[in-house]
């Protein structure tokens, strides 16, 4: 059937959920221009405009069965539409997190036994060992306890935690600039999943390497200005394997490596720079300190990882074609783990490819930026920052009890997660607080976390210290000079505002 208009011209057959709507009224036109299917096709609007009158005159108006439209005559124009036309409208987000928090029940209970129900009276008490060891940390406060946290993809640096789950705030998260759920990560990663499936299949010597493993490593090479890159399961495995598989191929041992590439070289040692945390950080590509401080030319061997800012997991090495194939040709710790799946080296291949773009820098920048000013809101509370020439910012607290309760305090009664580092992986007497900002921490956020830490700090009796630098006469408020520009700065020093030491 043709459809013919007012003016005796043809046009398309009224919208089918919409039968009957002539004469169109200014609530009737405004009603339609808030469909979320009319609003894109202007068009629809128009025929049904100039359409004859369907069913025919007279027949009850059915235009209540829209499933987005109410013209019914009252004050409401949107309705809520049918589950069943909702496929396309609804946020897979919840339906995904729903799943999620299903498969992470328990489905049956977790049976108990100890090793000594398989072993005579008088065997080695292996219990007995094991659990005066695990007493010994609970004792001195450094038995660690993981904290389930469900990161928001949606919503960096939010996170849930807990049944039922409630909001918090992450501040020690290793995805430094949140790019483990950028949108091109996700999408290749999403690709790689639906074309390759979860795993990889084996190691990479048998049946476990795609084309995405050699480009992912053509890519990181190019990173770092080296001819070959080796991808591992994590940076642990890369740099144990590469060290472990070099003292065993290189007659007499493997110099350590000296402060300076120069020194090193001029005593015959190769330089082994480990960039963990440093890539995507640092650098105008986000290749680490050595393109910062511009040595990559004299770097023999560099490591890193895809687990922090580049928002993915994994470890590699680079180097030259000779050094990184001897590494994958006898190093255990490549032979024998199952490879990278694919999923994750694409989202890692295109994570590389936004760090490395003007996105990345302006990450960087806005990063190093957050870190520099959160450090100066907790000094300026007292709070004993400890200097660091990195992003991250630490809290020295001192006390390993003291330290997990404020961490405990921080997380029950104000949703801030920040991890309390303990022996063995500080000093004992050197217990800190952890803080990574990154770039979607906001100042808001940087005030209520400085705010709420310097609250807690006093709850439990800490000692403060004297906020450094000058203040304001007039407010006593710290003075930021390094945060402000050239010509603040003239101001402040030359005496055009009120200065007090």
């Amino acid at each position: 059937m043709r459809w013919v208009g007012a003016n005796g011209g043809g046009v398309s057959p009224p919208h089918p959920l919409l039968p009957s709507l002539n004469p169109f009224s200014h609530g009737t036109m405004a009603a339609l221009l808030r469909c979320p299917v009319l609003a894109r096709h202007p068009w629809l609007i128009r025929a049904l405009a100039t359409a004859p009158p369907y069913p025919q005159p007279g027949d009850p108006s059915l235009a209540a069965h829209c499933p987005f439209i109410d013209v019914g005559g009252g004050p409401r124009f949107v309705q809520r539409a049918a589950p069943e036309v909702q496929e396309d409208v609804a946020p897979p987000e919840q339906a995904s997190l729903d799943w999620l928090l299903d498969l992470e029940e328990t489905p049956e209970e977790i049976p108990e036994r100890r090793l000594d129900d398989n072993l005579p009276e008088d065997a080695f008490p292996y219990e007995a060992v094991f659990g005066g060891r695990l007493a010994g940390l609970k004792r001195t406060h450094t038995y660690r306890v993981f904290t389930a946290v469900g990161r928001r993809a949606d919503a960096p640096p939010m996170g849930i935690l807990g049944s039922p789950p409630r909001p918090i705030q992450l501040w020690c998260s290793n995805d430094y600039l949140g790019m483990s759920r950028h949108p091109k990560v996700l999408q290749a990663a999403r690709a790689a999943l639906a074309a390759h499936g979860l795993g990889s299949g084996g190691t990479r010597n048998i049946g476990g390497t795609s084309p995405l493993h050699g480009a992912l490593e053509r890519a990181l090479a190019q990173l770092h200005r080296q001819p070959r890159a080796v991808l591992f399961s994590s940076c642990f495995a890369a740099n144990d394997t590469a060290m472990a598989t070099l003292a065993r191929l290189l007659p007499g041992s493997v110099a350590p490596l000296g402060a300076l590439c120069d020194v090193a070289h001029a005593h015959g040692a190769l330089t082994f720079v480990d960039e963990v945390h440093a890539i995507g950080l640092y650098g105008a590509r986000g290749a680490g300190v050595a393109e910062r401080d511009d040595v990559m030319h004299k770097v023999d061997i560099v490591s890193g990882t895809l687990g922090k800012a580049v928002g993915a997991v994994g470890g590699y090495i680079a180097s030259s074609s000779a050094l990184a194939d001897s590494v994958r040709s006898f190093g255990a710790g490549f032979i024998f783990t199952t490879a990278l799946p694919p999923a994750v080296v694409a989202g890692a291949l295109a994570s590389l490819r936004v760090l490395g773009g003007p996105e990345g820098g302006l990450l960087r920048r806005t990063h190093q930026r957050h870190a520099k000013h959160l450090r100066l809101l907790l000094r300026d509370r007292g709070l004993p920052v400890l200097p660091s020439p990195s992003h991250i910012v630490p809290v020295r607290v001192g006390d390993a009890e003291a330290n997990t309760r404020l961490s405990r305090l921080l997380l029950e009664e104000h949703g801030l997660y920040v991890q309390a580092i303990n022996f063995p992986t500080v000093p004992r007497g050197m217990e800190l607080l952890r803080l990574a900002p990154t770039p979607h921490h906001g100042p808001d956020a940087m005030e209520n976390l400085a705010d709420r830490l310097a609250q807690c700090w006093g709850a439990l009796g800490l000692p403060l210290e004297a906020p450094p630098g000058p203040s304001c006469s007039s407010c006593h408020r710290p003075l930021h000079l390094s945060l402000m520009s050239d010509w603040e700065q003239q101001l402040f020093q030359l005496g055009g505002a009120p200065v007090q030491a």
